[in-house]
């Protein structure tokens, strides 16, 4: 049966309708960053472009990076606009666009976040690189779809225990990346982790300007949480929406930070830009070796 034309929504050039997409433009490989402008820092290194759009926050530009062909997209900030993002770029390639069905045989997308966080651990220092091997979504993205088959839910259970969470807030849940892109990825010069995915930069990252917080002890209490030898060594806003969307929808994802914050120390990285062009470099690199 057809989907209906409120749930799958086309623009009148037949593209997807925020990301204004087709799905000749989109490549297997996907890198995400949240920053539009950060989609020219990655394909300023590509042999060429052969697509490029902008509507809203969302840039996407397609190339070839030593031959393999990549397409880079922005998100914007949060999980809110991972949710539209991640269901565009399924749709792309597991809906007909001419019937309007799901396609009997689905297709896999390799997607790779490169963006920025915080450290919460002293011995993460700035100016380093963190591969998320897992996420805690402090979002509540999650509850609104059939996840929980693959969330840990012991995991999450033990942290509101230790956290003491306060029952108004959105359940955290915890997820895992791709084991296989994780392998591509990694190496001895990255650390790696278990990623907080928060709902806000200030507030809900324990930063307090002219506001009081509902709890100014978060911080310290998720710097000392462990399960099962796991700790959490980062705070930033996209990467649970990014692993527990791929799960659902049976894509690859895995989460690559630049440190530009180290929060135990109070540090901030003097050369955030340059930083972040060593992270793409690397993951290019990596993604083509």
């Amino acid at each position: 049966m057809p989907l209906q034309a409120s749930e799958f929504i086309l623009n009148e050039d037949g593209s997807i309708y925020h990301l204004n997409l087709r799905p000749e433009h989109l490549a297997d490989t996907v890198i995400t960053v949240g920053d539009p402008d950060r989609v020219d820092m990655l394909t300023k290194h590509f042999d060429e472009v052969e697509f490029s759009i902008k509507k809203r926050e969302f840039h996407t530009q397609t190339g070839t990076y030593r031959g393999k062909r990549i397409t880079v997209i922005s998100t914007g900030i949060g999980t809110d606009n991972i949710d539209i993002v991640f269901n565009e770029l399924d749709a792309l390639v597991n809906i007909d666009f001419e019937k309007k069905e799901v396609k009997k045989q689905l297709k896999s997308l390799d997607i790779i976040r490169i963006g920025t966080t915080g450290s919460i651990q002293a011995d993460i220092p700035i100016d380093s690189f963190l591969l998320s091997e897992k996420a805690i979504g402090f979002d509540g993205l999650l509850h609104f779809y059939q996840s929980e088959k693959f969330l840990d839910s012991a995991f999450s259970e033990a942290f509101i225990k230790h956290m003491d969470w306060f029952n108004k807030k959105a359940n955290p849940y915890v997820v895992e990346n791709s084991k296989s892109l994780q392998q591509k990825l990694d190496s001895e010069a990255i650390f790696k982790g278990i990623t907080a995915t928060n709902i806000g930069f200030y507030g809900p990252q324990g930063r307090s300007l002219r506001l009081g917080l509902q709890d100014d002890k978060m911080n310290a209490k998720l710097a000392n949480f462990k399960y099962l030898d796991q700790k959490i060594t980062n705070l930033e806003m996209e990467t649970s929406g990014i692993y527990g969307m791929s799960k659902l929808l049976g894509h690859n994802a895995v989460s690559m930070n630049v440190i530009l914050a180290n929060r135990a120390t109070g540090e901030f990285s003097a050369a955030p830009q340059k930083t972040m062009e060593k992270l793409i470099g690397y993951c290019l690199d990596k993604l083509t070796s």
